[in-house]
């Protein structure tokens, strides 16, 4: 293949835009974010919490962490955005610390980059796969993160059911979460606990539940902790709450599942349609290496390769509003 750098340079940066708007458009958790809905949730959750003391708890394991670093350690640990790698870390059930995510990406953009460039001799090409290995452990954290909220949300009916059975019984609330925590498997049944640990050592109630809001950061969660705090406030029956609930997560789950499934040939046709081009101009520069450089070298031939991205991206776009739909 004939190309000169620049070429390949906007060969490689029109694979990359087109697979992260896939990513983007079609990796999605098991239950779609209606942004109005959760923006309604917030200012209802919000009015129910004022007064209390509702920052974002650090984990009692994290925490002791950070008491046993160095000082460089800690200091890399209050570096610009390690705050937010950090609840990244714990949203996705992980037991390490953010500096060390940081420096495994730069050892891995580092090799990686000096590896390809000294292959392809071409600095900028072995910058640009450090720059996509480099981000490696981070979108493993985000899958991670995924997938522990996809479990979560499968076990919380099972979870509310016992709660209500406790509550039914005689027990108290706190015990109730106890129970779950001690009954329930990962990831429900730690997040439970730590909630349970910090009422029991005299925290709030509404700062605790949050907190697992803060970590668990999905519609459904919050809806719990909107109905649980409003009960607290205004009375009622809270087993009979948390039954209901249960149902209407039961059913909203098997509703997603339903869509998911009925989306999958849509999401698989964007996928195939959007990287066939891409898969033809690699075949093509094998097959007849001089075909590409003929067209690129062409204006006519270049407008044709710009005005076909151009409605690449724009079918991508289209194809995520049609299989996306936010419940």
């Amino acid at each position: 293949m004939n190309w000169n750098i620049s070429d390949e340079m906007i060969f490689i940066g029109m694979v990359f835009i087109a697979a992260f708007l896939l990513l983007q458009s079609f990796i999605v958790p098991a239950f779609g974010e209606n942004r109005q809905a959760r923006k309604r949730l917030k200012k209802r959750l919000q009015s129910v919490t004022d007064g209390a003391d509702v920052s974002d708890p650090v984990s009692l394991m994290r925490r002791k962490q950070l008491s046993e670093l160095s000082g460089l350690e800690r200091a890399m640990e209050s570096l610009p955005g390690m705050e937010a790698l950090e609840r990244l870390i714990e949203q996705a059930g992980r037991n390490t610390l953010a500096y060390r995510v940081v420096l495994k990406s730069a050892a891995l953009a580092g090799i990686a980059g000096l590896l390809v460039g000294s292959w392809l001799s071409s600095p900028v090409v072995g910058i640009l796969a450090g720059a996509g290995l480099g981000v490696l452990p981070v979108m493993g954290l985000m899958r991670a993160r995924a997938q522990r909220l996809i479990k979560f949300e499968e076990q919380l009916p099972e979870a509310l059911i016992v709660m209500a059975r406790a509550l039914r019984a005689g027990h108290p609330f706190v015990d109730a979460m106890n129970l779950v925590a001690e009954e329930m498997p990962e990831p429900i049944g730690p997040e439970f606990r730590m909630i349970f640990m910090e009422i029991n050592y005299g925290g709030d109630a509404r700062a605790a539940l949050k907190g697992l809001l803060a970590r668990i950061g999905s519609v459904t969660v919050m809806v719990f902790v909107t109905s649980v705090l409003i009960q607290k406030e205004t009375g009622g029956n809270l087993a009979e709450l948390l039954e209901n609930l249960a149902a209407v997560i039961r059913d909203r789950f098997r509703f997603h599942r339903k869509l998911r499934t009925l989306s999958a040939e849509g999401k698989l046709a964007a996928w195939i349609l959007s990287l066939l081009p891409f898969a033809l101009a690699g075949l093509l520069s094998i097959i007849t290496p001089t075909f590409l450089p003929m067209l690129i070298e062409n204006p006519t031939g270049r407008q044709l390769v710009v005005v076909a991205f151009v409605l690449t991206v724009t079918g991508i776009l289209w194809m995520r509003r049609i299989v996306r739909i936010d419940v």
